[in-house]
C-alpha cells in the first residue's frame, strides 16, 4: 500500500518512527512533512497530503501535530478527505471501521510512541463495516 505521512513541527519524531515501521511492513510512504522541529504552519502539509489522497497518488494518509486538531480541520475541509483523530487503539478501530477514515490523525503530544504505533496498525488493519455506516458517510458532503 502506498501510504502519505503529514506533519508539522510537533510530530516529526514520531513521523520518522511510524514510516519506518510502515516500510519494514513492506508499505511505500510518501513523506509530505517537514523534517524538522523549527516551527511550521500545520496547514501547509496538510494540503498536500490531502491532495495526494483525492488525486489517488497515495491510498491513504496519516497526519501528526500536537493535539491532531489543526491537522483533522485543515483536511476534513477536502470534499474526499475523512480524517479521523485516534488517542487510542479503539478510537482507530472505529474511526476505520464506523467512518472509513482515509487519513489517520495523531496528536503527537498527548500520545506515547508506542500508542502511535499500535493506533496505525489497529487502522490499518481494520475493515470498514459498510452498512448504515456507509449511509451516514453518504451524508457527509455538503
Amino acid at each position: 500500500m502506498k501510504i502519505g505521512i503529514c506533519n508539522d513541527h510537533a510530530g516529526v519524531e514520531y513521523k520518522f518512527k511510524i514510516a519506518g515501521m510502515l516500510r519494514r511492513e513492506g508499505h511505500e510512504v510518501v513523506d509530505f512533512g517537514t523534517d524538522t522541529e523549527v516551527s511550521v504552519d500545520y496547514a501547509d502539509y496538510a494540503h498536500a497530503l490531502a491532495s495526494a489522497v483525492e488525486q489517488g497518488a497515495v491510498d491513504k494518509g496519516i497526519a501528526l501535530c500536537g493535539t491532531g486538531n489543526g491537522m483533522a480541520m485543515t483536511l476534513n475541509k477536502h470534499q474526499g478527505i475523512r480524517a479521523g483523530l485516534a488517542w487510542s487503539s479503539e478510537i482507530g478501530r472505529l474511526v476505520k471501521a464506523h467512518n472509513n477514515a482515509n487519513v489517520l490523525v495523531l496528536p503527537a503530544r498527548f500520545i506515547s510512541l508506542r500508542m502511535a504505533l499500535s493506533i496505525v496498525r489497529v487502522w490499518l488493519s481494520t475493515p470498514f463495516d459498510g452498512g448504515r455506516h456507509q449511509r451516514r458517510i453518504d451524508k457527509i458532503p455538503l
